[in-house]
């Protein structure tokens, strides 16, 4: 009797593609359609987990756009410290599709939002769109200023340069300004400002508004760069904490799931935009547990790895088809110290609502 299953491939089923694999061999990738090339222009944004990718980028050689570098008198450990370079531009996590909607909106002068500066208790002013990127602050508003007004011509460039936009789904909980829509990465009062019930909402983005803010996203991109290739991701790092009168664990399945399902909408309905799935690689029961750290929130050098090597196999040319580690390097799981170190290097402005107890508005210890 036949079957529509009886001729699928070994990686579509769980017993051949996944049970009977050895955990670091799993590859659920099977095909991907785009070849980077070290010459091509690579530019990474989105949530914690994005910043993974360009340090692997960097690592192995690839050409990862940084058009705001810092200036050149500053020395290295110092620029690192004022994140410049951590992702293309100094944008800081880019958590949800309605951030990234509105920064292309705001670099190209369509979208002003009316939030133009939030105070710390210590009198230091953030930007209430990248409130952690200037530790310690701004000293003057004026400063802050012309620090965006630089920031956003970075941005310009960044769009109009790029050959591959890789971006990374974080989330779908955010909080905006009811006076005219404007999302920030965290709640008014995390790092900066005054929550506000009146002025500012909670919102828990849906697969459609998820759709729609990419699609007009990639719609604007390639109105200024009509070559630019997408490849997207969901970040398998569970929600800190959600704003909802519910479980985490519920409010991260139902963000991670709509994020899923956009991502995979967005690749098979638009040209030139393709998924790479190193949420499932992290997740998947294959791994049991391993590729979380001891607070089962953060990823470990060793999932890091598996869906870096991964990248490199299917989605560069066959030159840099390679793990990003040396074989000696990559056998060895990180030390705890070693471990807290290179979950430390990664910029997560979410983690910050865990300094206190989470509320909007009530300031950090």
């Amino acid at each position: 009797m036949k079957h529509p299953y009886q001729q699928a491939a070994d990686y579509a089923r769980w017993d051949r593609g996944v049970a009977a694999v050895p955990p670091e061999q799993v590859d659920p990738v099977a095909r991907f359609p785009v070849l980077l090339t070290p010459s091509q222009p690579v530019v990474t944004a989105g949530s914690c987990f994005a910043q993974h990718i360009s340090r692997h980028l960097k690592r192995a050689g690839f050409n990862f756009l940084v058009t705001e570098p810092g200036h050149q008198l500053l020395p290295d450990d110092l620029r690192a410290t004022l994140n410049y370079g951590v992702f293309s531009a100094r944008f800081g996590n880019i958590y949800t599709s309605r951030q990234l909607d509105q920064l292309f909106r705001r670099a190209y002068g369509t979208f002003a939002p009316e939030d133009v500066v939030w105070e710390r208790p210590d009198g230091r002013l953030v930007d209430p769109l990248r409130p952690t990127i200037q530790p310690g602050g701004f000293a003057t508003r004026e400063e802050l200023l012309a620090d965006r007004t630089q920031h956003l011509a970075a941005v310009r460039r960044a769009f109009e340069e790029v050959s591959v936009f890789i971006f990374t789904l974080g989330l779908t909980e955010c909080w905006v300004s009811k006076a005219d829509g404007a999302v920030f990465p965290l709640a008014p009062g995390v790092a900066g400002g005054t929550y506000d019930p009146e002025r500012h909402a909670f919102v828990n983005l849906s697969v459609a508004d998820v759709i729609e803010e990419m699609t007009r996203f990639i719609t604007n991109l390639r109105s200024v760069n009509p070559a630019a290739v997408f490849i997207l991701t969901v970040s398998p790092v569970p929600l800190a904490a959600t704003a909802l009168d519910r479980h985490v664990l519920v409010s991260t399945a139902y963000s991670k799931a709509v994020l899923r399902v956009a991502a995979e909408t967005l690749a098979s309905s638009l040209p030139q935009v393709h998924y790479f799935p190193s949420y499932e690689i992290v997740t998947a029961p294959f791994s049991r547990g391993r590729y979380y750290s001891d607070d089962l929130r953060s990823v470990t050098e060793a999932g890091v790895e598996h869906v870096m090597s991964l990248f490199f196999r299917h989605a560069t040319d066959g030159g840099h088809a390679r793990a990003t580690l040396e074989p000696a390097e990559a056998s060895q799981a990180p030390s705890a110290p070693d471990a807290l170190d290179q979950a430390l290097e990664v910029l997560c402005d979410e983690e910050l609502i865990l300094l206190g107890d989470g509320r909007p508005g009530e300031p950090r210890p």
